[in-house]
């Protein structure tokens, strides 16, 4: 029996183990790299190791250090998360030989698995050797690792040298392994995959379907189970290639094996995972199930029962993410002041043995979130943005997409800029209510679902008004002389409100009353109906979270923005992060042209290209490889070919 187990992985992923272990009565064990030392899933092990220095490469890809972090601590049992060493064979050979409990299938599966391109010829199938015009649009993929790093859709032979090398240093920095491949892109395809989990004695359970289309940079964003509008025979299909799959290689434990699906029904084999899922949460709760808890059953030698249990109704998760989808996904650092989801559930709401669940999900709807933050935590530039996974279930999918989107709306995200309006407008969206469901979504949708809502103007006049109230303004009590207009500037909206013994009046705003006025509370009638505003102020940044919406306002910096004391054709960093490379080439008075890529960084384990806005010569170079910069740093500067004339 497992007494103590380490997780060798960080965040909400090391929080979700130890909530189980809690549950199963087992000790935990944190590993932290420096950047993570107060970190959410430190303070809730029982104990922590620390693994110096911050980069991934120096701390939670160094298995070494892991493993004496465990025989250190006394565990006798190690579960890898997802990400990172998951699914590396020679991390699991060094557990199993210092004497602990790897909590995952056999080395030998993941050596067979773990590298797509092998895992391909297991399966009868094999990558492009050579690229033509004809094989056009192909892709390009880590053959370690997965969550979008080191992948690249190539559209014309020109761009194919750029983007292998390009993918080859994201895979390196992500996976310690550089190895990429070619296969055929197909055009809105669905990501469709099967969740299996098998034991030491001949049992392989495929646990339903999941739809994970609704992508970004190859990352999942929104996933649901069971994948909706699938032929039977289809699935059918799907789960015997699964199980298939797992038998070929001696499976154990949970794992989850990925197809595409063309529009035509046809299912093409991507990739087994030998490792948890990040989306694995709704497969729990059509199933009733713990999954993590089920691995470590089988770790302990248990076996399943022949028969997996039953499904019942539909969840959809939602990946919150610290990024600004209206930028190009840009990540996003800072202080979480506030994660709060309104009557989110604190259980897992699963069975943790093989038996009916403890709660029957299928009589209660309900709404759970998985985070490795809390309020006041910073999320920085070393590790993957997602701040957290929320999860509906209910008994159908119209249910469950209408919890979810109405949680996300309600839920109180205040510090940086994240994707939640965006995920609440692709619940909404006609094209996923009516389940028409492919990896081009935000390719196609993506304008659309970024552009400012009209609430923003009646958040600026809420934020203006709690202002004035903080500094003593109120309803009554006010002179009989006519007030002067007060001025409050939040980006690009002008607030213009008088104050009088009636109360506060607004400028040039039709429709609008002031019902009532708190520092943080605010209440505004909207051509005949009251909304509440509530205000929650941290420096110059105000979050006003109303029916229509969320909104992060920046008041009138007291200093000019760096982008507008910047020179003509400056380069600025666009998030804080490390130069990994430079241009080949360039230097000062090298001529460059628009578009061409100039350098690239590297900020929450994914790479970001730095172009050049115009054609003209490169008259300052500042990025140096391996250095640290903040948002806003000057990286190089491109004097166009018109001025430099």
């Amino acid at each position: 029996m497992i007494q103590s187990l380490l997780v060798a992985n960080r965040g909400e992923i090391a929080c979700r183990v130890f909530r189980t272990c809690r549950e199963l009565g087992i000790s935990t064990v944190a590993v932290h790299s420096d950047a993570d030392a107060s970190a959410l899933h430190v303070r809730e092990a029982d104990a922590a190791v620390r693994l110096p220095g911050a980069a991934p490469a120096d701390t939670y890809l160094r298995g070494d250090l892991i493993v004496k972090a465990a025989l250190a601590a006394g565990a006798d049992a190690v579960h890898p998360g997802y990400g990172f060493l998951s699914e590396n064979a020679e991390f699991a050979r060094a557990v199993l030989d210092a004497g602990l409990v790897w909590i995952g299938p056999p080395p030998s599966a993941i050596e067979a698995m773990a590298s797509k391109t092998r895992a391909k010829e297991l399966m009868g199938l094999a990558p492009l050797a050579e690229v033509t015009e004809a094989d056009l649009p192909v892709l390009v993929k880590a053959a370690a690792g997965g969550g979008g790093r080191g992948m690249r859709i190539v559209r014309s032979l020109s761009a194919l040298a750029g983007e292998l090398e390009a993918a080859r240093s994201e895979a390196a920095s992500a996976f310690g392994d550089g190895e990429v491949f070619l296969e055929p892109y197909i055009e809105r395809g669905r990501h469709v995959e099967v969740q299996v989990l098998a034991d030491a004695h001949g049992t392989v359970w495929a646990l339903g379907t999941r739809d994970c289309s609704l992508q970004r940079r190859h990352q999942k964003v929104i996933e649901e189970s069971p994948a909706p509008g699938l032929a039977p025979s289809l699935v059918e299909n799907l789960h015997e290639s699964a199980v298939s799959a797992a038998r070929a290689v001696g499976y154990r434990g949970a794992g989850t094996v990925e197809f595409l699906v063309s529009p035509d029904g046809r299912a093409h084999f991507l990739e087994m995972n030998t490792r948890l899922q990040v989306e694995h949460p709704v497969t729990e709760a059509v199933f009733g199930l713990d999954l993590v808890a089920l691995q470590l059953r089988v770790a302990e030698g248990a076996a399943l029962p022949e028969t997996a249990p039953r499904a019942s109704g539909h969840a959809v998760e939602a990946r919150l993410y610290a990024e600004d989808p209206s930028k190009g996904w840009t990540p996003q650092t800072g202080v979480l002041h506030a994660l709060e989801v309104p009557g989110a559930a604190t259980g897992l709401r699963a069975d943790t043995g093989y038996g009916a669940p403890s709660v029957r999900v299928d009589t209660a709807p309900y709404v759970r979130v998985d985070t490795g933050y809390g309020a006041g935590d910073s999320i920085g530039v070393h590790y993957d943005p997602m701040i957290a996974k929320v999860i509906a279930w209910a008994p159908t999918r119209d249910e469950a997409v209408r919890r979810l989107a109405h949680a996300l709306r309600r839920a109180r995200v205040h510090g940086p800029v994240t994707n939640r309006e965006l995920l609440v407008r692709s619940l909404e969206h006609p094209e996923f209510t009516g389940a028409q469901l492919d990896t081009g979504f935000y390719e196609r949708n993506l304008d659309a679902l970024t552009v400012p809502g009209d609430g923003e103007r009646y958040a600026a006049v809420a934020a203006a008004l709690a202002d004035a109230a903080s500094r003593g303004g109120r309803f009554g009590g006010w002179r009989n002389v006519a007030s002067q207009p007060q001025l409050k500037v939040y980006g690009e909206h002008e607030v213009r409100y008088r104050a009088g013994r009636d109360g506060y009046v607004i400028e040039d705003v039709a429709g609008l009353r002031v019902v009532d006025v708190t520092p943080d509370r605010v209440r505004l009638e909207l051509d005949g109906v009251v909304r509440n505003f509530g205000i929650a102020a941290h420096g110059d940044q105000v979050y006003v979270d109303s029916p229509l919406g969320t909104c992060t306002l920046t008041a009138r910096p007291r200093f000019a923005d760096p982008q507008d004391r910047a020179l003509p054709g400056s380069l600025l960093a666009p998030m804080p992060g490390t130069v990994v490379r430079v241009g080949d080439g360039l230097g000062e008075g090298v001529r460059v042209t628009q578009g061409q890529p100039l350098v690239w960084l590297e900020a929450m384990k994914m790479e970001h290209r730095i172009v050049s806005p115009a054609s003209g010569i490169l008259t300052a170079l500042h990025a140096v490889p391996g250095r640290q910069v903040e948002v806003g740093a000057l990286l190089a500067v491109v004097q166009e070919e018109d001025s430099a004339s």
